[in-house]
């Protein structure tokens, strides 16, 4: 974009700009003390006798812009005054450091060309709106600060997930959206018609990373998927993106190696490259730095007593849930925040029982009553981020599975191929994206963690 030269002639008190170069905000300190234009939206005016204050935002940052009116003229500074919040414009002037703030940089405006006037007042103003007001304009709500700001380490994430995997041999396999058949039960699956045929939109694309691990070994599939449940929590979405690694070979231990390692790297390339952006958010980093090897272990037995102790020695404003939590039972929420704020980083819990986990688990050797699976918490009350394991490999004990879990075994022959034709260990995990988004960036709500969100009474905008 440096090298491209600029010159705009625009509607409305066209005033036209010099010929000169065209740079974003996130670049200016690079051309102190020369002449650019920058292009954008006035995000905020303010006005102190002969000097006017505008603040440009062009997606990659926000440069304020000091018009005095002695340097354009009585005309093109009442132009100026006329400027609404979100106009589009472009602004030419003199790039110099901010006489207070060092690695700041404004623009000593020259002159500017309106693009486009606002039609009518912004909806969203600097007061306070409701939490429904701002979903109905998520469209321009993204235009803010910590919604920006959340997207730019929301594309990092996503960024250091792909670097990460395609850096250590793994192959990315795109998994179906429309499948026949649910992976976990199809009560929380959305159905659909296809071609007169009954389909459902993917709640996951394990089974088939399975079948792409014993092509390749190393895979991973990174893509929306779909969960119908009525729930209104702020850990629920039911359109949102997950993260699937599946490696041939790999035991319950390998799979817990690798989220842990996984996890840290991800972390660790944020506090890189979006410092800035967590301290717009006002994200404690040292919680994000403490994220380090090695993660606690401990079995479901284990956890289940240590929650219960929290409980038993905690007044309930500290220890939040009805304290009846009793083996066997599958984690809640609550469960979950009374066991990972104990801890300063991730905790992995894994041997589950069996009857809360999904068909395709392979039963630990050692306990039957077990699953050699693995689900990751959050510190902070996070919750689950990655649920994973070692899969079921042996046909016959599948077979019991799926008839256990009521499940249709024709809608699974294909599946059932990868036991009959060299069967092998292996395992992997999936993670979602929008939970690691909300935990990194310390938000307290899913919908903030992804562009636009599909909730429970919500299709749009």
């Amino acid at each position: 974009m440096t090298s491209q030269r600029y010159q705009i002639s625009a509607r409305r008190h066209a005033i036209r700009a010099p010929m000169t170069t065209l740079v974003t905000t996130n670049r200016v300190g690079g051309h102190v003390d020369e002449t650019v234009t920058l292009q954008g939206w006035l995000y905020n005016k303010r006005s102190s006798g002969k000097l006017h204050f505008l603040e440009v935002r062009d997606g990659f940052g926000v440069v304020q812009c000091v018009m005095s009116k002695k340097d354009v003229g009585e005309e093109v500074f009442q132009q100026a005054a006329e400027l609404t919040q979100e106009s589009s414009l472009a602004v030419t002037g003199r790039v110099t450091a901010h006489p207070k703030r060092s690695g700041v940089y404004e623009l000593q405006a020259e002159s500017f060309a309106l693009i486009a006037l606002t039609d009518g007042p912004y909806p969203i103003s600097p007061k306070s709106h409701g939490t429904e007001f701002l979903m109905d304009h998520r469209h321009l709500w993204l235009r803010s600060k910590r919604q920006h700001a959340a997207l730019r380490v929301r594309h990092t994430i996503v960024r250091a997930i792909r670097d990460y995997f395609d850096q250590r041999d793994f192959t990315l396999v795109d998994a179906p959206v429309f499948t026949p058949s649910a992976c976990e039960g199809t009560s929380t699956l959305f159905m659909t018609d296809y071609h007169g045929v009954p389909a459902y939109l993917t709640q996951s694309g394990q089974l088939y990373m399975e079948a792409g691990a014993a092509a390749l070994g190393k895979v991973y599939c990174f893509g929306p998927t779909f969960r119908a449940e009525k729930s209104k929590t702020r850990r629920h979405l039911a359109e949102f993106w997950m993260v699937e690694p599946e490696v041939a070979f790999l035991e319950l231990d390998g799979v817990m190696d690798l989220a842990e390692d996984f996890l840290c790297a991800v972390v660790e390339r944020v506090l890189e490259d979006r410092r800035p952006e967590l301290e717009t958010l006002e994200r404690d980093q040292a919680k994000l730095e403490a994220v380090r090897k090695p993660f606690v272990r401990m079995t479901y037995t284990e956890a289940v007593g240590a929650i219960q102790a929290a409980r038993a020695s905690a007044d309930d404003s500290s220890c939040p849930g009805d304290g009846a939590l009793r083996w066997g039972d599958d984690f809640g929420a609550d469960d979950e925040t009374v066991l990972s704020v104990q801890h300063d980083r991730p905790v992995m819990v894994h041997r589950y029982p069996a009857a809360v986990k999904a068909f395709y688990m392979k039963r630990d050797p050692a306990d039957e009553r077990l699953a050699l699976g693995v689900d990751v918490l959050a510190p902070e009350g996070y919750g689950e981020i990655i649920g994973g394991g070692q899969r079921e490999d042996d046909l016959a004990v599948l077979d019991r599975a799926i008839a256990e879990h009521g499940l249709p075994q024709k809608d699974f022959e294909w599946y059932r191929d990868l036991r009959r034709y060299g069967t092998f260990p292996h395992g992997g995990f999936g993670l979602g994206l929008e939970r690691m988004v909300a935990w990194i960036c310390g938000l307290s709500h899913l919908r903030e963690t992804i562009p636009f969100p599909r909730m429970l009474n919500r299709l749009g905008p």
